[in-house]
């Protein structure tokens, strides 16, 4: 009879062991470095008196953009010339991020919109967009009755303040501008519950109004008092309080 030889298992497990040892480790995916998010470098004047550096500054800390203040010194004749609204060019506030150096804070804001788009700094509906467009472009380009008349002070406080009648016609247009937008949208801000372009723009009007104690029906004076109480807002007037700079045009006894 014939004799069958079977292979010895041994030598078969062992053949397994040596292929699974020889086998390849997987390699585990690179981590991939998220991209670091550019600092931007804010070139202001004075917290004090420039409402515009105030407008720009608003706009950056409410897109969340992280940025650096540069604080242009007082006695610089184009710092002087800005903050008296005598300049025929306003170029302060100026933001520069990733290479791009933009001014003028509406291009700022527009800007700001386009990197930070979350911010929610325009409204997401396109009639409340353009809304909000205009009533900033309002406030960009207009008012300058009341601008001279009233001009940006948060360090003083001038009780029973006169308004006189060219600057009476420019605050009564911003309340109605103030309370058609809060009907309109709901509040408790200008486009609803996102502070917007427009707050930015409208909020050194609400320290002017504190400033010279002005007179406001209860819808304004309550959105006054909002943006007053908002912690950017606090924050800026405290810094103004310690400013060093002082200009004799816009500290005059009225």
């Amino acid at each position: 009879m014939a004799t069958t030889t079977l292979a010895p298992r041994k030598t078969v497990a062992t053949k397994k062991a040596v292929s699974k040892a020889a086998a390849p480790k997987a390699t585990p995916p690179a981590k991939v470095a998220k991209p670091e998010v550019a600092a931007a470098v804010l070139t202001i004047t004075s917290k004090n008196y420039s409402s515009w550096s105030l407008r720009g500054w608003l706009l950056a800390r409410f897109s969340g953009l992280p940025f650096s203040e540069h604080v242009l010194p007082p006695d610089d004749p184009a710092t002087r010339a800005e903050i008296l609204l005598l300049s025929s060019s306003i170029r302060v506030p100026s933001l520069e991020h990733a290479g791009v150096l933009v001014w003028d804070t509406l291009a700022i804001a527009e800007y700001l919109n386009e990197v930070a788009p979350e911010a929610g700094l325009l409204p997401k509906d396109a009639r409340a967009r353009a809304h909000c467009r205009a009533i900033s472009g309002e406030m960009h380009s207009g008012f300058t009755a009341l601008r001279s008349a009233l001009p940006m002070n948060l360090r003083a406080h001038f009780p029973k303040f006169k308004v006189w009648s060219r600057a009476q016609a420019d605050l009564q247009r911003i309340t109605a501008i103030w309370q058609e937008c809060l009907e309109t949208y709901g509040g408790p801000f200008l486009f609803g519950a996102q502070r917007t372009v427009a707050d930015a723009m409208y909020a050194p009007v609400c320290t002017r109004f504190a400033t010279y104690d002005v007179k406001l029906d209860a819808v304004s004076a309550a959105y006054r008092d909002l943006m007053l109480s908002q912690p950017e807002m606090q924050e800026w007037l405290a810094a103004a309080k310690t400013e060093p700079i002082e200009i004799d045009e816009l500290d005059v006894e009225f």
